[in-house]
């Protein structure tokens, strides 16, 4: 009779017992559908940005423009400064002799205007850094452009003295070389593998992944799961017992 009774209380007195758990599974399946949704707009967004790339990337460098982004290939005209150089990074190479120790050789090139841009040249064989022949006079160099870099507490400890860096932060390898007028920046250079025993240059313009279309559908799937759990959940407190 208890039993009976208490299966046959008022639907609106059992469903209360929902309240609780309703209202936060509503609230987080409309936090993980937002989510999902923000990143279908990301995924949309980075496709954009790798057709532009893969189209800049077919097209001839443009002289450096006043706001230059790392996804154009630009050109600037000067001359180098062929006694001075830096290393950046410290990057272990496979090679048929075995494994070679080097990093990225950055050299100043200065500007028509005055201005110092710090020009990484590519992945070069050492533990010390030092100027590779580069041509006298004037010249251009192209490539795309890499926005100073800080890693905070995270970096390693560079040896300015040594011409040693683990963070590409122009202005700060320029003071180092004992350089003023230095650019924020960072010119990359682009262009073909060149003669054995020279800098590697980067081969293409940088193309940030685009990993978003598997992280809205990891948020969908997980609002899925919490409509699932909240069925489970209520299918169980209104056979239960008041």
């Amino acid at each position: 009779m208890p039993d009976s009774f208490n299966r046959s209380a008022p639907p609106r007195a059992r469903w209360r017992r929902l309240i609780g758990m309703g209202i936060f599974s509503l609230v987080m399946f409309v936090l993980l559908m937002a989510l999902g949704i923000w990143q279908v707009h990301r995924w949309h967004y980075k496709d954009r940005i790798q057709r532009e790339i893969v189209a800049a990337q077919m097209l001839p460098p443009i002289p450096l423009p006043d706001h230059p982004t790392p996804y154009e290939k630009v050109a600037i005209t000067g001359h180098w400064l062929a006694d001075k150089a830096a290393f950046y990074g410290d990057q272990i190479r496979n090679s048929p002799a075995g494994e070679l120790q080097g990093a990225q050789l950055v050299m100043p090139f200065r500007r028509d205007n005055g201005d110092v841009v710090m020009v990484d040249l590519g992945w070069v064989e050492g533990r010390s850094p030092r100027p590779t022949p580069v041509p006298a006079g004037p010249a251009m160099v192209s490539g795309y452009i890499q926005r100073a870099q800080n890693f905070g507490p995270f970096a390693a400890k560079s040896d300015p003295a040594k011409g040693i860096f683990y963070t590409l932060d122009p202005v700060r390898i320029g003071a180092a070389l004992g350089l003023d007028r230095v650019a924020p920046y960072t010119l990359i250079v682009l262009g073909p593998k060149p003669i054995a025993g020279g800098p590697v240059p980067a081969a293409s313009l940088p193309e940030p992944p685009n990993n978003s279309q598997q992280y809205a559908l990891t948020w969908f799937g997980l609002a899925i799961v919490v409509v699932i759990e909240f069925l489970f959940y209520a299918r169980k407190r209104l056979r239960d017992p008041a």
